[in-house]
């Protein structure tokens, strides 16, 4: 579909948004991706919010990755194991969400925003074995839940930082700054496996996808100096982010729910 010039300024800004979050907060940020595309800049067709958004998050997910192999918190072998696993998911998960008509995948997709908003209320726990490496114990759980969440990310078109991190803890029992690092690795496998899938069907924008990335990149730097200088706020943040997403997801529902005439 052609946007109008005030469509691309929006999904700079939703873009900025976006980084906004995710540097201020952390994971759960891209969550917003998709119904900002929808809502904001005016993207009816919901498989082609779901590919550009892909796309846009694999893309801020690379760029973050390098941040944290420059530091030493990403566990290659483990990452690129979980992630070739992960691949082969998201393109079933994306074949099967394309199928999907797009108003219930707005609406499945508002009931796993709700989802992650209860995790994000959630403390996760610090411990872990910084030590820990690909081995014949870990192998396995690593190839099965990283399966299973690429269906979960190529379903839905989302990153799925969310699910890859509690993931990687269960099934290494490394710590969480690891995990979160590592994570990032999937997370751009999954991202541009589904973009590539939703792109076979003409459905990602690129110019809407490189404004949004240009303008996450922006607000990315601003929310991270914001998160230092609030960084004992930390739980506050969360539960207000979190209360952020239930409110999207419920105006997602009621939108949704409208859509396929379920309401007046």
């Amino acid at each position: 579909m052609d946007l109008s010039p005030l469509q691309y300024g929006l999904g700079a800004g939703a873009g900025s948004l976006v980084g906004f979050t995710l540097g201020l907060v952390g994971g759960g940020g891209s969550i917003l991706a998709v119904p900002l595309i929808v809502y904001l800049v005016g993207v009816k067709e919901p498989h082609l919010a779901i590919g550009t958004s892909a796309f846009a998050v694999a893309a801020n997910a690379f760029a973050n990755v390098i941040n944290h192999a420059r530091h030493g918190t990403v566990k290659w072998k483990i990452a690129s194991l979980f992630a070739v696993a992960g691949v082969l998911g998201a393109f079933l998960g994306s074949s099967l969400g394309k199928a999907v008509d797009g108003q219930k995948l707005l609406a499945l997709f508002a009931v796993l925003m709700l989802i992650v908003g209860v995790l994000m209320l959630r403390g996760r726990s610090a411990g872990g074995d910084p030590n820990v490496q690909l081995d014949r114990r870990n192998a396995p759980k690593l190839v099965g839940t990283g399966l299973a969440t690429g269906v979960m990310s190529g379903f839905f078109g989302i990153g799925g930082g969310f699910l890859i991190v509690p993931s990687l803890m269960f099934s290494t029992r490394m710590p969480i700054y690891y995990a979160v690092g590592s994570s990032l690795v999937g997370v751009t496998a999954f991202g541009l496996t589904t973009a590539f899938n939703y792109a076979l069907d003409g459905w990602v924008d690129w110019p809407l996808a490189a404004v949004f990335i240009g303008g996450g990149v922006l607000g990315g730097l601003v929310g991270a100096r914001l998160a230092k200088a609030l960084s004992g706020q930390k739980g506050v943040l969360n539960t207000v982010f979190a209360g952020l997403i239930f409110v999207v997801a419920l105006y997602m529902l009621y939108r949704s729910a409208g859509a396929l005439g379920l309401i007046g």
